[in-house]
């Protein structure tokens, strides 16, 4: 497990942009593009989900790392060993700096993409816990009698156990996260919204069935948050990221004087 990560994904000089990262959640990479010129120097970090990567391909990765932004590649992958371990490396060969890996794969999935991304010092391989779209109905229609936080906390043990660096996981386990993992490991937070007139149909904001604001979250113990729709779908995306900033450093310097420092 390498846990230097601000050294590693810090090198752009944006102080603070890497703990936010802004989902491109788009069906073809010229929209994607037109979010990424909108924003500028504003943004350092950016997720790319199966959807545009099926669409678009790698190059779109490719080009946004070699612009110095941080990629992180939301695979989700869950495939035996030897298929995982590829396409880990894949994602390192394109200069990823975070990759996902489907934790309810058990530990055999999750060790194969830590050993492969050894060669990539600068990856992190994080563990999908629960999808943040999943209930305790959900999970127990695919026979999991525990509820959401029980799951993503028995997870998160096998994932630190098969040596990745971190966790994806809801706002509202970021808090449990933290004291179950300490300091080291990163806990990495989808579903954050800036306010409650995103929630969708049934009140879930774009899917996640366990959203919460970007301050909670780095309040309770989260290392990074993406953010979607908050920054994609606003009038003025860049003063929205720099709201979800704001809350960022708000909730940092909480942290700074509950500890005294």
């Amino acid at each position: 497990m390498n846990t230097d990560f601000s050294a590693s994904c810090g090198s752009s000089g944006r102080a603070g942009d890497d703990r936010v990262i802004v989902a491109l959640d788009f069906a073809d990479r010229r929209s994607a593009e037109v979010l990424v010129e909108r924003l500028g120097d504003a943004c350092g970090s950016y997720k790319i989900g199966l959807e545009l990567l099926t669409a678009a391909g790698p190059g779109l990765a490719r080009d946004l790392v070699a612009r110095g932004r941080e990629v992180f590649l939301d695979l989700k992958l869950f495939e035996i060993p030897n298929s995982v371990a590829g396409a880990v490396r894949a994602a390192g060969a394109l200069g990823a700096s975070m990759v996902t890996v489907h934790g309810m794969g058990g530990t055999g999935i999750m060790a194969a993409a830590v050993e492969a991304a050894r060669e990539f010092p600068r990856l992190r391989v994080l563990a999908l816990t629960v999808v943040t779209s999943m209930t305790a109905t959900d999970l127990a229609d695919i026979g999991v009698g525990a509820g959401a936080e029980e799951q993503v906390l028995r997870l998160a043990r096998l994932a630190m156990g098969a040596g990745c660096d971190g966790v994806i996981a809801s706002p509202r386990e970021a808090g449990p996260l933290r004291a179950l993992l300490g300091p080291q490991p990163l806990i990495v937070t989808p579903g954050v919204t800036l306010g409650p007139a995103e929630g969708g149909a049934g009140g879930h904001l774009g899917g996640h069935a366990r959203p919460g604001t970007p301050g909670a979250a780095f309040a309770a113990g989260a290392s990074h948050v993406v953010v979607g729709r908050s920054v994609a779908r606003a009038a003025d995306p860049v003063a929205a990221l720099r709201q979800v900033r704001k809350a960022a450093r708000e909730a940092s310097g909480a942290g700074l004087r509950h500890s005294g420092g």
